[in-house]
């Protein structure tokens, strides 16, 4: 019985601790919800729309997210298998110049990046949103420690077959890192769906303009007179798609974190 009191008492404040982490975390979120239900009313939601093209705007970025998280995926799973189980020259040298772009603040690369697409004539298109943000270096990290724990025996099993390395990656391999494809998805998503000042850079016009771009200008509709409910409206939903995404992708999301971690 003694050594249960301790015991218990240190679980009894962890919760105290984490529930009072979880009330500060939900706290702005809750206020952003009431202010953009003035009085209890949708008005806020119905000015919102007439001010802005939102749906425009949130076609705009989910094409955007979904595109990015797909060829993120990608890029960053063969790459991955490719440092993980492949074997060739100056492989380890090669990984480690590639995990030092990390350190380097995504501010550093907008000038050159946007003077390369102007020369590539993509400034105000899809293809200056979407392809400069399909390279990760994050992605290629995981999925390389991901790759890292791939059993061998499969490995060899799928040559005896006769499976060449890119038929055992996409028919093996890919499909058994399911939840570190989907915890990457998941980043992926909300990175290219919150993504604020590359596409402020890029972009000029609503046809391309994505929502987070979209609902900075409220603050320019209204001139000096900030209308809080309509922005706070703008904000709740701007945030549904990503709360939906990881819903759906909770799970997953969390095996995929737990067998990351529990990799030695």
């Amino acid at each position: 019985m003694r050594s249960t009191g301790p015991q218990s008492l240190r679980t009894f404040w962890s919760q105290v601790i984490l529930l009072l982490g979880s009330v500060l975390m939900l706290y702005p979120f809750v206020v952003m919800i009431v202010i953009s239900f003035p009085h209890g009313s949708t008005e806020a939601y119905s000015r919102l729309f007439q001010t802005l093209p939102m749906g425009w705007y949130t076609w705009n970025s989910f094409l955007v997210a979904v595109l990015s998280t797909i060829g993120t995926l990608i890029l960053s799973a063969m790459a991955g298998y490719g440092f993980a189980r492949l074997h060739f020259k100056g492989k380890s040298w090669l990984f480690f110049l590639f995990l030092i772009t990390l350190m380097v603040p995504p501010q550093v690369n907008m000038v050159p990046l946007f003077f390369l697409m102007k020369q590539f004539h993509w400034l105000n298109t899809m293809n200056a949103l979407v392809i400069p943000g399909i390279f990760s270096a994050f992605g290629v990290f995981l999925m390389r420690q991901w790759f890292q724990g791939f059993p061998k025996e499969l490995e060899e099993a799928a040559y005896l077959d006769g499976c060449s390395v890119w038929q055992t990656f996409w028919w093996i391999a890919f499909p058994l890192a399911a939840p570190a494809v989907a915890t990457l998805g998941i980043f992926a998503f909300i990175n290219a769906w919150n993504s604020f000042m590359w596409p402020l850079v890029v972009t000029h016009s609503d046809s391309v303009r994505t929502l987070p771009v979209g609902l900075a200008t409220l603050k320019a509709s209204f001139r000096d007179i900030v209308d809080w409910p309509v922005v706070m409206a703008g904000a709740t939903v701007s945030i549904l798609p990503v709360v939906l995404v990881f819903l759906i992708g909770q799970k997953a999301f969390i095996k995929g974190i737990m067998s990351g971690a529990s990799k030695e």
